[in-house]
């Protein structure tokens, strides 16, 4: 898994991303902990479990302030926006890109493919054994008090993130 740490600087492609969070009023010097940092693998199944200790790894490295039921929930939506780009994207994008970005006081992962389908977290059917990895997803980050979405990148591929809270609002 290679490593991009961009740091401070805005998200590739130019444009720059506000991780989700009460405005400041007043222009502050980033906390130690604050940056972007994006990490691409092949999208194939032994990549899911390195992009999840990958996270892990980061923000012990980074020592962000984050909660350890916030840490368990944001390896979960890796692991389930990983899986999907593996099985569901990776004829048409045979490399995911995983990005994490942490502020003040939240902390966003996001999983990156070139195939152009958009997926929507339907409710499935319950003879099935999958299908329920972006229910998961979305029910993580209510729970936590963050959000999520889907959006289409300039190349015409996806990013799905969920930026959560650094500390519980009680949910978990």
């Amino acid at each position: 898994m290679e490593d991009r740490g961009w740091g401070t600087l805005p998200r590739p492609g130019g444009e720059a991303q506000r991780i989700p969070g009460p405005a400041r009023a007043v222009a502050r010097e980033p906390l130690p902990y604050e940056g972007v940092w994006r990490f691409t693998a092949q999208a194939e199944e032994a990549s899911v479990p390195m992009a999840r200790h990958a996270v892990r790894d980061l923000l012990r490295r980074q020592e962000v302030p984050v909660a350890d039921e916030v840490v368990q929930g944001l390896l979960l939506i890796v692991s389930e926006l990983a899986t999907n780009a593996v099985r569901h994207a990776a004829l048409l994008s045979p490399l995911l890109a995983v990005e994490v970005a942490v502020g003040a006081e939240w902390v966003r992962v996001s999983v990156e493919d070139n195939h152009p389908y958009r997926p929507t977290a339907l409710v499935a059917d319950h003879g099935q054994t999958g299908g329920r990895g972006l229910l998961l997803v979305r029910e993580i980050t209510k729970e936590a008090g963050g959000v999520c979405d889907v959006e289409q990148t300039a190349a015409g591929g996806k990013v799905i993130w969920a930026a959560l809270p650094l500390t519980t609002l009680g949910g978990y």
